[in-house]
């Protein structure tokens, strides 16, 4: 049986299609870089994917780095690419939107989730909800500049696991088209289990679409999560990046839950599509190993940890390469 969701509003700004209920692949730095997408679109079709957070560097000539601007023009077909922007500095901010309309982006989105690194601790991602009034001053001038669609990536709170649900109308207000909702705080970064009691209570007070993210690792998850919410779609990151054909399951195209053995032959069949690619993207084999590699520590089923960490022991490509084929 497919998933099923209310839908969400019709806008012509939304990345998904009146009437359908979208599954994303979520943002994930050091993950969703071009290759890897064009890769998830070819074979499983997610509704609409999202860059790796783009890095806004106030004070620099570059507000963008040039890679980043390479990962903002590399669109897959008809298959919608949102742009995350992380930040802090207003009119920095406003300057990478203006860059990423120019460069053809019809989606931009907000990190206000990310917990890890120098970006929390310098008042980007997830440190921006430690100041809501600033938040709003800040969505406000955004909303004005971009013409586009607009969207927020929001963690439950900073601190406090409900504040998101006071944050509803200042989202309202700036005129953002939808909401990302990861029910964690940023303090607790991954540690217990998302909360998405608080993602249907958002969605009962809100007019705007909302998407539940956050541990959906199954079809089963999924399905729940969707029923639980009444989310307007759902998002998947860490789950999608160990199980590519949870998009599919999900959709009722694939089996919902396969055998051992069946989830490694998939784990072989993915990455082995994935490694031309990663040969293209990245320089020298270490790179393109270590890359690899930070798909594979996303594979958390017990029934593939052995051949897992077989592969992540690997200390060369070649090696990997003779693992990967020696999988099935």
């Amino acid at each position: 049986m497919a998933v099923s969701m209310n839908d969400g509003k019709d806008s012509s700004r939304l990345p998904w299609r009146s009437g359908s209920n979208p599954l994303m692949l979520a943002p994930m730095q050091g993950l969703t870089n071009r290759a890897l997408r064009g890769l998830f679109i070819e074979k499983v079709r997610p509704d609409v994917v999202f860059t790796e957070f783009v890095r806004v560097q106030a004070g620099s000539k570059k507000v963008i780095a040039g890679r980043d601007r390479a990962e903002v023009v590399a669109r897959n077909g008809e298959t919608p690419l949102v742009v995350q922007l992380i930040g802090a500095d207003v009119a920095a901010l406003v300057a990478a939107a203006d860059i990423v309309q120019e460069l053809g982006g019809e989606h931009l989105n907000i990190n206000l989730g990310c917990p890890y690194g120098r970006m929390s601790g310098n008042s980007a991602g997830g440190a921006l909800l430690r100041d809501p009034v600033a938040l709003a001053k800040l969505l406000a001038v955004l909303r004005h500049h971009i013409e586009v669609g607009f969207s927020v990536k929001v963690r439950s709170g900073f601190d406090d696991p409900g504040q998101v649900l006071t944050l509803l109308k200042v989202f309202e207000d700036s005129g953002v088209d939808f909401l990302i909702i990861h029910p964690r705080t940023v303090l607790q970064k991954y540690s217990g289990p998302a909360d998405h009691e608080i993602t249907a209570a958002a969605v009962r007070k809100t007019r705007l679409p909302v998407i539940a993210n956050g541990d959906i690792f199954t079809a089963a998850d999924g399905k729940r999560v969707a029923a639980q919410t009444a989310a307007a779609g759902l998002m998947m990151g860490r789950g999608a990046i160990a199980d590519p054909f949870l998009f599919k399951r999900l959709r009722g195209e694939y089996r919902v839950v396969s055998s051992p053995v069946e989830r490694l032959g998939e784990l072989q069949e993915y990455l082995v599509a994935l490694l031309p690619r990663y040969r293209e993207l990245f320089c020298g084999d270490q790179q393109i190993l270590r890359k690899m590699k930070e798909v594979l520590v996303q594979v958390n089923d017990p029934a593939l940890s052995k051949p897992v960490r077989g592969l992540l022991r690997c200390r060369n490509l070649v090696r990997f390469a003779e693992g990967l084929s020696e999988l099935c």
